[in-house]
């Protein structure tokens, strides 16, 4: 028998959090096709792709992907990936640290909530910043680059890469004012920083799936231009496809 957890968009195409297949399924791709020959009618389609699925704790694309061998007695956990047609969330390597991001809606953007995923996942580094002070993955991935970077070299802004990564996103070196700028903010999205191991963060993108929302949906060029007091000229100087994250990433690399 194999227990098969729904998460998030998944419950509603199965109308139930879980279910127990006892017939003889070898692999996830069987597996996804035993689902959707069994899926109730009338319900939010559930066509097999887009889809994180864990197998016991672990990620499939870390273990042989579709094909992955199922036994009895394994739990797997199907996460869909794609909501209101967009990504909610993204993910890349810096330097062996596996990083996923996360944009969390603006209902869950209080410091209790951040606080407690930091307790539940203890083994993953977590930071929250307000969407609209990321352009978009490139501009992240830069930032989370110098962070990473800098820890490495024991140069980090502050005593934990968190606070080092929320520094450098504020381009400032006083927390007080980085909370204050870009931290959480009731009126707005967030995006969630998460560095650490793939299981790991497998486990929190199921804790988290209802709580996601469409990362980087909304252009927030002209905001962030103002709030840093960037003109067209000075972009303009600038020889680059990407000027403003450019300048954006160089102005906190030099952070000190």
């Amino acid at each position: 028998m194999i227990t098969v957890n729904f998460i998030g968009g998944a419950r509603k195409s199965f109308q139930t959090d879980s279910l127990e297949i006892t017939q003889n399924i070898d692999t996830i791709s069987e597996m996804i096709s035993h689902l959707i020959s069994k899926k109730p009618e009338n319900t939010p389609d559930f066509d097999g792709k887009n889809l994180l699925i864990a197998v016991n704790g672990v990620d499939s694309s870390a273990l042989a992907g579709n094909n992955t061998h199922l036994n009895s007695g394994d739990v797997v956990n199907i996460i869909p990936i794609i909501h209101g047609g967009s990504k909610t969330n993204v993910t890349f390597t810096i330097k062996n640290n596996q990083i996923q991001l996360f944009e969390i809606k603006k209902s869950h953007a209080n410091k209790e909530y951040l606080i407690s995923l930091r307790k539940k996942f203890p083994k993953l580094y977590l930071q929250a910043i307000s969407s609209k002070f990321i352009l978009d993955k490139e501009h992240a991935k830069k930032i989370i680059n110098i962070s990473i970077n800098q820890k490495s070299n024991d140069q980090l802004l502050s005593d934990k890469i968190e606070t080092d990564l929320l520094l450098r996103f504020s381009n400032t070196t006083q927390i007080k004012d980085a909370i204050k700028n870009v931290g959480l903010s009731e009126s707005e999205n967030f995006i969630l920083i998460s560095i650490g191991a793939k299981s790991h963060l497998t486990k929190l993108n199921e804790s988290i799936s209802d709580d996601q929302d469409a990362i980087f949906t909304k252009n927030h060029s002209i905001f962030i231009k103002n709030f840093f007091k960037i003109s067209n000229q000075t972009l303009d100087s600038i020889e680059s496809k990407t000027p403003l994250a450019d300048l954006l990433v160089e102005k906190a690399s030099i952070l000190i």
